[in-house]
């Protein structure tokens, strides 16, 4: 029979072996779908107080405050409020300062309409785009518009660095994957199709204007292939929690690569 002493001694070495295996577990964490790590990445280099800005459309806005006094919900709830609070616990010091003024529903149009106020006047010194989902179909067929479409993302680029001619710029693919909506092939086809010509677009300006590149769409391929386009995209367009952790992640790989290259 096994007395109160005897259990209580046999309980504590029992947790303790258990506390043992679980941080050995800890040590060596199941391999996900991505192959950019999540926590431990090298830090992207910045000039202390630099200001971060983000442009684009639903994708990058997640309903960001416009009350900026408002600090609980200034940066809503995109990959923007992710590379955010993950760059501002590992560089505080940095004192790094980020503005998210993306736009539901906006296409590469309206940016440049607004581009004075929301962009130019406010003197980044990093300057990241994700758009052209919403001029799919719509200002852009696989027939027209994708000249004056290269003609309006041209134009936010030109007049960006005629500002600014040390202005970093990260340009991201806009993406689509097979679900929700999109599920019907022949309709996820015909957003493809367009969503390839402008990805080949911004692999160009990026080129072209030095910019740091980030293949959105090629990262949500590979992430589909290893667990369902749903997990990722709910419909088809707009990324679930997880969807924009994995834009994050990318985002701070290329970043991170690109500033410690530089310096």
């Amino acid at each position: 029979m096994i007395n109160r002493r005897s259990f209580i001694n046999c309980s504590a070495t029992c947790a303790t072996s258990l506390i043992a295996a679980s941080s050995a577990k800890a040590k060596e964490p199941e391999p996900g779908v991505s192959s950019v790590n999540g926590y431990h990445y090298r830090r992207p280099k910045f000039m202390s107080g630099s200001r971060l800005l983000f442009q684009g459309d639903s994708i990058t806005d997640m309903k960001w405050g416009r009350n900026q006094k408002d600090r609980n919900h200034y940066l809503g709830h995109s990959y923007v409020y992710l590379i955010a609070a993950r760059l501002g616990v590992d560089m505080p010091k940095a004192g790094l300062d980020f503005y998210n003024r993306g736009m539901s529903g906006h296409k590469v149009s309206d940016l440049k309409a607004r581009w004075q106020k929301d962009a130019i006047d406010m003197k980044p010194d990093l300057l990241s785009i994700l758009i052209g989902i919403n001029d799919v179909g719509r200002s852009v067929t696989k027939d027209k518009g994708l000249k004056e479409w290269e003609d309006d993302y041209r134009f936010i680029l030109d007049s960006s660095r005629k500002a600014k001619a040390d202005l970093k710029l990260v340009l991201l693919d806009p993406f689509v994957l097979a679900s929700g909506r999109l599920t019907d092939q022949s309709a996820f086809r015909a957003k493809r199709e367009i969503v390839d010509k402008l990805c080949e677009i911004v692999l160009g300006l990026a080129r072209e204007y030095q910019a740091i590149h980030i293949k959105t769409q090629e990262v949500f391929d590979e992430a589909a292939t290893k667990v369902s386009p749903e997990h990722w995209i709910w419909d088809g367009v707009h990324p679930l929690p997880q969807g924009h952790e994995l834009i994050a992640r990318n985002w701070l790989q290329a970043v991170s690569e690109a500033t410690n290259k530089e310096g």
